[in-house]
């Protein structure tokens, strides 16, 4: 089916957008990733990329043209699909109702703007949660870094806001004072829910909070305040929030059959703190405990935990999801049950490699880890084997000839893949300051969202834990990913005698979709060569 493209919102402040130049005309096939346009905002011009496949069918805006957000840009789907019906619809939308009045003798006419909002007054700006990342769907305010009745710059850091990937700095595009907050440090809304209001020190911040409430009655309930642009006022339209009468975010123990609630960044420094949240009390809404009431808190409030948790009474505590949780379960959940895996398992021996890293160290200033040393040979075992090195698409596999590995990093929400890009091209003390690099960020959540997009191909190590072997599911659209596990000691058998040696064992999950059981273990039989000689990666 075809779908539709519209003019993006390229930053937070963009209404309209011109097409500067189109990359792809009529009739041209398009695959994801493929640069359509340059569209001019209000701040810069950018490049505009597709997320579709198929063929460029419809043009909905010449270059030099200049449409609000929103406006159909482009139709994409399958060769010869009809799309007058979009195309229609798209027409119907933009038009703006005429009507023509008599005044006196003269008959004029005028435009009625249809949408148009009422209740924002001129000078107020409206800003909602930003969209982070490209799979970002909520996020959560971490921390505010203004409060209300401060003054506001351009380029001011608001807030800290996290995201599916990581927790960022986000800043404000406006200027003026911070009349309301919509979200508490802790917070979680949807994409472009209402963040925060910012505009004149003068303006009646509770005349526009009772017009909102005021037409609460004929809109939709909803959990937060939605703000959407009407494409002819180019405004803001801000719609009602009708709260949930209990929050989502809690935690409940059973022992005491009561509920103690909490915020996620709350709960997140009582744990780091070592602070039992049943001692504490919270000044937020419905008594929740924020992040505030943490800071505050004194050890000698602590209720002894013998007296609060009686012996023999079952109890539980209930953590909400993370939106980095969330994603985890949606994206695997996705991989496991669309992609077909199948597993391919191989034991190394590691001596060679040990006496190499050994001497390599010894150069000054200079470390490397086992894992540098397994990433550089995938690097030059998937360029040999481009078909591993490749993902699935309804009409097509697309073999990646630039390598591109994500590497696996833990964390304590869950799970991060930061990407070291031509991998092949790097040698292995930058391969190594770039693993050691993302994994710090990834700890503080500070890796930016295009540090962790393009992955061809993705490696995650136990080893370091000590686990001998275990399976991965594969990072989609990823064709494959190797786990990898610990060096063991242990007997093996060397010109016809038992000696001590060192071993390795790797498994290949590959989607056998795009590759099949001989190409991978072809590739498996490259990374050995590199592995068990690490020299070859020198010359």
């Amino acid at each position: 089916m075809a779908e539709i493209i519209n003019m993006p919102r390229l930053s937070d402040t963009m209404e309209e957008g011109t097409v500067a130049k189109w990359f792809k005309k009529v009739g041209d096939k398009i695959s994801e990733g493929d640069i359509l346009a340059e569209i001019e905002t209000d701040k810069a011009t950018m490049e505009f990329e597709s997320f579709n496949e198929g063929e460029l069918l419809h043009i909905g805006i010449q270059e030099g043209g200049t449409a609000p957000v929103d406006t159909l840009l482009a139709i994409i789907g399958k060769k010869g699909e009809d799309i007058s019906s979009f195309i229609s619809k798209s027409k119907s939308k933009s038009e703006t109702k005429t009507t023509e009045k008599n005044d006196g003798d003269k008959l004029t006419s005028e435009v009625t703007e249809t949408n148009k909002p009422n209740s924002i007054p001129e000078g107020v700006e409206i800003v909602t949660m930003p969209r982070l990342s490209d799979t970002m769907e909520e996020g959560t305010v971490a921390k505010w870094n203004k409060k209300v009745g401060d003054k506001v710059n351009e380029g001011d850091i608001l807030a800290e806001i996290e995201t599916d990937k990581a927790t960022m700095e986000f800043e404000s595009f406006y200027q003026g004072v911070l009349l309301h907050i919509g979200l508490d440090e802790g917070d979680s809304a949807a994409v472009d829910s209402l963040l925060a209001i910012i505009g004149k020190a003068d303006t009646d911040i509770d005349q526009v909070l009772l017009v909102l409430n005021s037409s609460s009655s004929s809109a939709p309930k909803q959990d937060s305040k939605v703000v959407e642009k009407d494409p002819v006022t180019k405004k803001s339209d801000l719609k009602p929030e009708i709260k949930n009468e209990q929050p989502n975010n809690i935690i409940k123990d059973s022992s005491i059959n009561d509920r103690i609630i909490a915020s996620p960044l709350a709960k997140k420094l009582a744990a780091d703190k070592q602070i039992d949240l049943r001692s504490v009390k919270g000044t937020g809404d419905f008594g929740r405990i924020i992040k505030r009431d943490i800071d505050n808190y004194k050890q000698s409030q602590a209720l002894d935990s013998k007296q609060s948790i009686p012996h023999g009474v079952e109890s539980i505590t209930e953590i909400a999801n993370s939106q980095m949780r969330k994603t985890i379960a949606k994206r695997l959940s996705e991989s496991k049950f669309s992609a077909p895996h199948y597993y391919l398992g191989v034991e190394f021996n590691m001596d060679n490699a040990i006496s190499f890293r050994n001497q390599y160290n010894s150069i000054p200033d200079t470390k490397i880890s086992f894992n540098d040393i397994i990433i550089k040979a995938v690097a030059f075992s998937l360029k040999k084997h481009p078909q591993v090195n490749s993902k699935w698409e309804d009409h097509q596999i697309t073999h990646h000839h630039h390598v591109h590995i994500g590497v696996a990093v833990a964390v304590d929400d869950g799970l991060v893949v930061p990407v070291v890009r031509f991998a092949d091209e790097r040698n292995l003390s930058q391969i190594g300051s770039s693993v050691k690099d993302y994994a710090a960020r990834a700890q503080d959540k500070k890796l930016k969202p295009e540090e962790m997009d393009g992955s061809t191909f993705t490696i995650s190590n136990l080893g370091m834990f000590g686990i001998q072997e275990f399976t991965s599911i594969i990072n989609q659209p990823n064709g494959a990913i190797l786990s990898v596990g610990a060096i063991v000691e242990k007997p093996v058998i060397k010109s016809g005698n038992i000696v001590v040696g060192n071993t390795m064992k790797l498994t290949l999950a590959c989607d056998h979709r795009v590759v099949d059981g001989a190409t991978g273990a072809q590739f498996l039989k490259t990374l050995r060569e590199y592995v068990e000689n690490p020299l070859t990666m020198l010359i």
